[in-house]
């Protein structure tokens, strides 16, 4: 294993007893390029301590009510790096995720986030990429070049049709961006605006197009719940409504409705 000197750091999001915890872990551990690595928790379990003993991972727990933004900013804290990546406990990493981060962003060195490219996983095989994963994967196309990645046109433009970044594939640039990153008070699509907003600011969008990320979709993810009982459809008409009329959102809405149902097969 490669050993580096970049400054970077996987901060699990663990919740409860997750079967899918260790998996998560194990693909952290096994990069090729080797980095720091903590789990921060605020339902602290035997389950997470006994993963954590095993691979020699420091915990973190958070005292309060489980949430995203409270959970990813108290994650990205505790971080002492000057990159971090929010992993969570459902999903898997390419072993040169990390490999490819310091490439594209010594590439873009006024680089404030990093995402790739990614592949779901369901019923516990990395799948086809389906049809979200392909209009996501076109949206992120201007990503690829330097001058794009840096204009706040294209930055927002690659978001004004849905959340084409995966959060789980996304690295922030800690050094540049402080600390409490997540300001959204939405209840789900927290990373969509979190993006939205980093778009606004000064500096680069690092893609690379490689699937580095690979995504999880089970029944007992938070989204798919989300999904059935609408809380998805009301902060994705919020987030629409930021980027076109009111008018258009709801005929975009028509056709975002049915992508629902591809998580439902």
């Amino acid at each position: 294993m490669i050993i580096s000197e970049f400054s970077h750091t996987f901060a699990v999001c663990a919740y409860g007893e997750s079967e899918y915890l260790e998996e998560c872990v194990d693909s952290l551990v096994r990069q090729s390029v080797k980095t720091n690595l903590i789990i921060c928790t605020s339902t602290p379990c035997e389950h997470i301590s006994n993963i954590a003993e095993k691979y020699g991972i420091p915990v973190y727990v958070r005292e309060g009510k489980s949430g995203f933004k409270d959970d990813w900013n108290f994650a990205y804290n505790k971080a002492d790096s000057d990159w971090v990546t929010i992993a969570h406990q459902d999903d898997c990493y390419h072993r040169d995720y990390v490999k490819y981060l310091i490439k594209r962003t010594s590439e873009l060195e006024d680089a404030i986030v990093f995402f790739s490219d990614y592949l779901p996983i369901k019923n516990n095989r990395v799948g086809k990429r389906d049809v979200n994963s392909r209009i996501r994967r076109f949206l992120r196309m201007p990503m690829k070049n330097d001058r794009l990645a840096r204009k706040c046109f294209w930055k927002k433009g690659i978001l004004s049709l849905g959340a084409s970044i995966c959060c789980p594939s996304a690295t922030y640039n800690k050094a540049v961006l402080g600390n409490s990153i997540f300001t959204s008070n939405l209840k789900l699509a927290i990373d969509w605006e979190t993006f939205y907003q980093l778009a606004e600011k000064d500096g680069a969008f690092a893609y690379v197009d490689k699937p580095l990320t690979f995504y999880r979709v089970h029944d007992g993810a938070t989204s798919m719940t989300a999904i059935v009982d609408h809380r998805r459809e009301l902060d994705d008409i919020y987030m629409f409504n930021r980027f076109w009329p009111e008018w258009i959102t709801k005929i975009i809405m028509v056709f975002y409705k049915k992508a629902y149902n591809i998580y439902r097969e």
